[in-house]
């Protein structure tokens, strides 16, 4: 099957590369073409994942789908943008077709809950690599960044953190769980849900924001460093499920949830007047700490002593 056979047949067919609205131009032209209201802001982010570094290298292809979509729409959720469209550069060792037929599947399966189209991409042979770029909208002037924490703000996540780093044993199949445990862990980890809608309320509120992908310590020194500003971080207020609890244990929890990543969960700054509405509003959001002058990311016990700062977080160079 050659290549622009193979983009037809998987993927120029599927429901989420249908016309919608947003995009004058989809599959099947040189460039997709995407229509904004006046007003509006494109929003654009591109990840790239890889086997053996990302995801297994056996991974199931449909939810190898899921997950590369949804890691990516992330992004746009971090910055409160709707999603409107993603292109794919897909590298494969070989076309086959029960790989591809359900990796498409699963691409589908989360586009449609995103509510995004696939509008574009590219096909090649080699080692197994996914590029996926996401693109947005949002009212001009009303995007979250990471520059604007501001002293007295308070740090906010959007839910229990640690489930996705906790699941990698069972990922890897190094060590098993019960059922309950197992599948609990297993959807956080190959089924992230992007926090859109928190994206779009945190508009005009969070005075910062980012996906934490990397790990909560990370993340939040990303945005202390962009704000010249101290996030000081509970330890005792960081939450955690209570399946990781009981897989990893009380202190396992914790390390995952404070440096695990992959958990695509909001991060974001907010400043104190904003939490009850948002709280009654039913947003799925915990108070963890606050913004202080200084630098850096400072991790306190209930007392407020000092904690020492276990490993930060994956990066790819270090």
């Amino acid at each position: 099957m050659g290549e622009f056979e193979l983009i037809r047949h998987y993927f120029a067919a599927a429901p989420c590369a249908q016309a919608g609205e947003g995009v004058a131009l989809g599959i099947g032209d040189d460039c997709a073409l995407l229509q904004l209201p006046v007003g509006e802001q494109l929003a654009i982010s591109t990840d790239t994942l890889v086997a053996g570094v990302h995801f297994p290298d056996a991974a199931d292809p449909f939810l190898l789908g899921q997950r590369a979509l949804a890691v990516s729409v992330s992004d746009l959720a971090a910055m409160g943008a709707t999603p409107l469209g993603f292109t794919l550069a897909l590298t494969l060792p070989q076309a086959e077709a029960h790989w591809l037929q359900a990796f498409a599947r699963g691409l589908d399966h989360m586009a449609q809950h995103c509510a995004i189209r696939l509008i574009g991409g590219d096909t090649t042979r080699g080692p197994l690599s996914l590029t996926l770029t996401v693109f947005g909208r949002l009212p001009a002037g009303m995007a979250l960044t990471r520059h604007g924490a501001r002293v007295g703000d308070l740090l906010c996540v959007g839910g229990e953190l640690g489930d996705a780093a906790g699941a990698l044993p069972l990922v890897l199949q190094q060590r098993h769980a019960e059922p309950a445990i197992a599948e609990a862990l297993l959807a956080r980890y190959w089924s992230p849900l992007p926090q859109i809608e928190l994206g779009v309320a945190l508009r005009g509120k969070a005075s910062a924001a980012l996906d934490i992908s990397d790990g909560l310590l990370a993340d939040c020194g990303h945005i202390a460093r962009a704000s010249s500003v101290q996030l000081i971080i509970e330890q005792t207020q960081v939450p955690v499920s209570s399946a990781l609890r009981a897989f990893a244990g009380e202190a396992g929890a914790l390390q995952c949830a404070l440096s695990g990543g992959d958990d695509y969960r909001l991060a974001f700054t907010l400043p104190p007047q904003y939490l009850d509405d948002l709280l009654q509003a039913g947003w799925p959001l915990r108070v963890i700490g606050r913004v202080a002058v200084g630098q850096g990311v400072l991790l306190v016990d209930e007392q407020g002593r000092p904690v020492a700062l276990p490993q930060h977080g994956y990066q790819h160079f270090g």
